[in-house]
């Protein structure tokens, strides 16, 4: 679809962000290898309450009906209950097209209360009875702060994965576990293929330095057992990945690393995103008037994708694994056990049989940082929000002496004129802590927006290749026909819908404050260059003065 004048009206927008597919779905479904693949099958999902984890519990339940039951891990957080949590969690936006296609959806769905992060998942006798009868995993699960500390990053990412697998390996009906990584785990390298790597250590090891020593000494360590890794979400996320490799013995395993994950293109909704993670953090705080300087090198490749494709991409992988890498029957053993004389040669089979799918954008649909900013800014004028603080203004710098000159002038000295007002007027002065914050979410990007890597993507094409029609229209992952533009005139305004919670009903009260601060932020530019123009001048005077002085002498 190319986007015309015509589909400018604020009436098509919301049409379109709230909208839901007119094919006739029951007719794909019925005709999908990979829904009817998925029929009886008892589902858990793990990490179902994060972005990725809502997108694939909605597709699951929306395009295979006649799945058998959905177990969703959920655990207690902020203060608020398992029950809670789980009520509010279909209130989302997300859910809206599932309730009018699937009405009886919530049949399916057993929430179950677990924490990956503890011992034994805090999973109870019950449960674990209950969940003995789960046929396929998805294991999404994971703390994805990247200045998590590297106990708790590890707890979740590391431990949690091998305590999935150990007590999925008694699983008697067990037909395939999905990890999902990140195709950054292993960042140190800028070629990544799809195949395992050496950790940076290994698991059981990791795991034993967790239980001797304590926090203090665990943090002064961690900046040498990441090493080379910039933070500990890529760290244990590369120590998973093995640790699915040793684990998975005897199990049918897959790997799916997706890339940078953005917002939806097209399902169930357009510009659907719940998170201010990487680049929409930059994008929604550069459009409110706070974010002025990136330090980016705007050549470089951006790898994004847009999260529907890595859905559809995890989903049909699942597939896949199952129909086409089984593990032999006589090298399963589902006691929880391996038997000394089986040992080797499971290993041998699963080593084989672990297929890893890189879920990228770089060799189908490559965009740089400059591309991506100038489709945001293009598409944000257009619809600026009522809840902008300041007029638009935001550079990339490559350099990073001068992103940080401009870091002091766009930053820090705005900072503290306004925070000085605030202390004198009686207000609570707030703009300096704010940069503080966006500083260092910002420093964390800069690795990724500086630098290049490579990913060799061939599993993920063959695997399109393997799907039939039908399963490509219900399950695309095909990046081939993306669209950066159509899908960057929708992503703004989802930014400004689900985000920033304003309707794009205030579109024109938004374009009035915009235009007002536009003529602010001109007549303080003005002001400025000036000042500076008059105080160059009279330093020129001042040295002409005293230069005066020394010829008349």
């Amino acid at each position: 679809m190319t986007v015309t004048d015509e589909h400018k009206s604020d009436t098509y927008l919301k049409e379109m962000l709230d909208m839901t597919e007119d094919s006739p779905l029951e007719d794909l479904t019925e005709s999908s290898e990979i829904t009817k693949f998925f029929t009886d099958q008892n589902v858990l999902v793990t990490g179902g309450s994060g972005f990725m984890g809502k997108l694939l519990i909605e597709k699951l339940l929306r395009c295979c009906p006649n799945i058998g039951v959905l177990y969703m891990f959920l655990r207690p957080k902020k203060g608020k209950s398992t029950e809670e949590r789980f009520k509010e969690h279909f209130e989302d936006a997300i859910y809206d097209r599932l309730k009018k296609e699937r009405p009886r959806f919530a049949e399916k769905i057993i929430m179950i209360e677990a924490d990956t992060g503890a011992e034994d998942l805090d999973l109870s006798a019950e449960h674990r009875k209950l969940l003995l009868n789960t046929t396929v995993i998805f294991h999404g699960a994971a703390t994805v702060r990247f200045d998590e500390s590297v106990r708790l990053a590890t707890s979740i990412n590391v431990r949690g994965t091998k305590l999935l697998l150990l007590f999925a390996r008694e699983m008697p009906n067990l037909k395939v576990f999905v990890h999902i990584s990140t195709a950054f785990s292993h960042c140190i390298y800028k070629y990544i293929e799809e195949k395992f790597y050496p950790p940076p250590i290994e698991t059981d090891k990791l795991l034993t330095l967790l239980d001797i020593l304590d926090d203090d000494k665990l943090a002064k360590m961690q900046s040498t057992l990441i090493d080379k890794f910039p933070n500990t979400y890529a760290y244990t996320k590369a120590v998973a990945e093995d640790t699915v490799r040793q684990y998975s013995t005897g199990i049918p395993t897959c790997i799916v690393r997706p890339s940078i994950v953005i917002a939806t293109a097209k399902e169930p909704i357009r510009g659907w995103i719940n998170n201010l993670y990487g680049p929409t953090g930059v994008v929604v705080g550069a459009g409110i008037g706070l974010l002025r300087t990136l330090h980016c090198d705007s050549n470089k490749i951006a790898d994004i994708i847009p999260a529907d494709y890595v859905t559809s991409n995890i989903v049909v992988a699942a597939w896949d694994t199952a129909t086409n890498h089984k593990i032999p029957a006589s090298v399963r053993n589902f006691s929880g056990e391996t038997k000394e004389e089986e040992k080797g040669s499971i290993e041998q089979v699963n080593t084989q049989e672990i297929p890893i799918y890189n879920s990228v954008s770089c060799n189908q649909k490559p965009i740089t940082w400059g591309q991506f900013m100038k489709f945001n800014e293009v598409y944000g004028w257009e619809v600026p929000s009522e809840s902008v603080l300041w007029y638009y203004m935001f550079m990339l710098n490559k350099n990073r002496y001068v992103h940080m000159i401009c870091v002091i002038l766009l930053h820090f000295l705005p900072a503290a004129i306004v925070d000085t007002l605030a202390f004198l007027t009686g207000r609570k002065p707030m703009l300096w802590t704010a940069y503080r914050k966006i500083h260092k979410f910002s420093d964390v990007i800069s690795y990724f927006s500086t630098q290049q890597w490579r990913f060799n993507n061939d599993n993920v094409l063959k695997l399109w290749e393997r799907i039939g029609p039908t399963d490509r229209i219900l399950y695309n992952f095909n990046l081939t026909n993306l669209d950066w533009s159509e899908y960057f005139y929708f992503h703004v305004r989802g930014l400004r819908i689900f985000l920033i919670k304003d309707p794009l009903t205030t579109v024109k009260k938004g374009r009035t404050k915009f235009q007002r601060l536009e003529v602010a932020h001109k007549t303080l530019l003005t002001i400025f260059f000036l000042l500076l123009l008059w105080a160059f001048v009279s330093f020129l005077r001042f040295l002409w003065s005293v230069f005066s002085s020394y010829l008349e002498l």
